[in-house]
């Protein structure tokens, strides 16, 4: 390198521009002195848009890791390096804010956040004490989790880049969840009144799993509440979600509506918990583009909780295997947060796909092909959306510029539209839409047993099996029949009826949305009727003839 004398003014004029540029960083915020540091980070770090959460420099950020429960191995810490080493991009690490366990000091949270950052992982931030507090009055509340997050204030100020404040684990076990809404308001309130602008992650009631469908219900509003905007939910899925269709039903429906989520706990041996379908859970994750965090990376006896063996990932479990190297485990989808120099600083998103064309349209698949996106560095793949008014839901992903979009239901109007993503997660403008109109279900595919179960003056028990003959599942079903007698249908079980006249439609519950190929489906029901009681004579599905027996 050639040198250069520099003369006494030049020195001058250098020492007052470095001084200029001391003052003017220090009058900005921790978070904003920081991101003056990492070139591409802005200062709000990480935050929501669009019903994702994204990077400080707008890259979608997709979490991909497991539980720690460091309030319980405090020791363990070394164990964040091997989690890094298996691939994973994100850690929730276990607190306690002293109302249960020991509270964790804040220098031992500031000592979490620096191992989190020296092994490039995003680190969630959980308080425990609050599990199950609707059934004990000796437990914390998320009131109380939140004055311990405002304790650790200097502790996470400047933080926002690397990690989520999730304000309590499970709050509200069986007793009143409806209770969860306001107390969840509140504390998301009291942390931003006190100046927090972290990501904020809420845990369902029901002991994290929802099973009465309350933060399904309320988490527009709790949303709403938030006026940063910057809040993402998460299910615990172990025994209540445990079958494709109700995986599917419940995260779509947060996806659909733009609501950020996530999976914070699931997992464990197929003997466990009813034998959930943690595999589809990942599917599922990976299709719709958000997170998942697996419980958990501790050296615990219980099988459910036993990831590893004495925190020796040479040691590691079946379902340790399935969670890091399955089809759609860790290792193959996770990303490295581009704050770390993931995505290698690219910020160029790619251009927009052409418009998608259908082709080999049938009762429950389409092709789409597009004109190829281009990129400065390349395009690592497609995202299929479907399109309903201004809510988009994810209906397949590849990595040509051409898919076969499944699932669908006959004779229905669908809407299509592609984005193109590059390897740092920057995506593309929306492509314009395509109308899709499936075909009808091919006849003689399906038929239907109908009878009575039983009978009282007045009313009956109907029972109603619907058999897929054909060749590949339906989903999204709608049956049709008439009573000929006046009969009508007051409750109903594993479907939705709809009755004028004589005339009834049902449309699947979510454990029966889909029906395999060779597989039925049974909805039950209670009905009034006269003197008169004679079965319906013709059945359709989706618009097609089902054979009777």
């Amino acid at each position: 390198m050639r040198r250069t004398r520099k003369s006494p003014l030049s020195t001058l004029w250098a020492a007052l521009a470095a001084f200029i540029g001391l003052v003017v960083l220090g009058a900005l915020s921790p978070s904003a002195a920081q991101a003056a540091d990492e070139p591409g980070i802005k200062a709000a770090g990480l935050h929501i848009s669009d019903g994702r959460l994204v990077e400080g420099n707008g890259n979608d950020f997709v979490m991909r890791g497991v539980n720690h429960a460091h309030t319980w191995y405090p020791n363990e810490l070394g164990s964040l390096a091997d989690i890094k080493a298996q691939g994973a991009n994100t850690v929730r690490v276990v607190l306690a804010d002293g109302h249960r366990w020991t509270a964790n000091s804040a220098s031992d949270v500031a000592n979490v956040i620096a191992q989190c950052k020296a092994n490039r992982l995003i680190c969630v931030l959980e308080v425990h004490d609050t599990t199950g507090y609707g059934e004990d009055s000796a437990a914390g509340t998320l009131d109380q989790a939140a004055d311990y997050w405002i304790g650790l204030k200097d502790v996470l100020a400047g933080q926002e880049n690397y990690i989520v404040i999730n304000i309590g684990n499970e709050p509200w076990g069986n007793t009143d969840p409806a209770g969860w809404t306001a107390p969840t308001i509140a504390a998301i309130q009291k942390l931003r009144n006190a100046g927090f602008e972290h990501t904020i992650m809420v845990d369902a009631p029901n002991w994290g799993q929802d099973w009465q469908q309350v933060m399904r219900t309320n988490a527009q509003s709790v949303y709403a509440a938030d006026t940063t905007g910057n809040l993402i939910f998460s299910i615990h899925m172990y025994s209540v979600f445990d079958t494709a269709a109700e995986i599917t039903d419940y995260l779509n429906a947060f996806v659909s509506a733009k609501l950020p989520i996530l999976i914070g706990e699931f997992g464990g041996p197929a003997d466990q918990w009813g034998d959930p379908d943690e595999d589809t859970m990942m599917a599922t994750a990976e299709q719709l583009d958000i997170g998942y965090l697996a419980w958990s990376w501790s050296g615990n006896t219980d099988p459910i909780l036993d990831l590893v063996l004495n925190f020796d990932p040479a040691q590691m479990t079946s379902w340790g295997q399935r969670i890091f190297n399955g089809a759609n485990g860790i290792a193959q989808t996770a990303k490295e947060a581009t704050v770390f120099g993931g995505g290698s600083g690219d910020t160029q998103a790619p251009t927009a796909p052409g418009t998608p064309t259908a082709s080999a349209v049938t009762a429950t698949s389409a092709n789409l092909s597009w004109t190829a996106s281009t990129d400065n560095v390349g395009v690592a793949g497609y995202d299929v959306v479907r399109v309903t008014g201004g809510t988009e839901t994810k209906a397949a992903a590849s990595t040509a510029n051409s898919v076969t979009v499944t699932g669908l239901t006959a004779n229905t109007a669908y809407s299509f539209a592609v984005y193109a993503r590059d390897a740092a997660g920057n995506r593309s403008a929306r492509s314009a839409t395509v109308s899709v109109t499936t075909a009808d279900t091919p006849a003689g595919s399906c038929s239907v047993g109908y009878r009575v179960v039983g009978e009282w003056q007045g009313g009956f028990q109907g029972e109603i099996a619907i058999r897929n003959t054909g060749t590949s599942a339906v989903s999204g079903w709608k049956l049709a029949f008439t009573f000929a007698n006046g009969q009508t249908v007051s409750n109903m079980w594993g479907g939705t009826p709809a009755q004028s006249g004589g005339s009834v439609t049902v449309t699947p519950a979510s454990y029966t949305n889909t029906i395999p190929a060779g597989g039925s489906v049974t909805v039950g029901f209670i009905g009034s009727k006269g003197a008169t009681n004679t079965a319906p004579s013709a059945f359709t599905l989706n618009g097609a003839a089902c054979v009777n027996g």
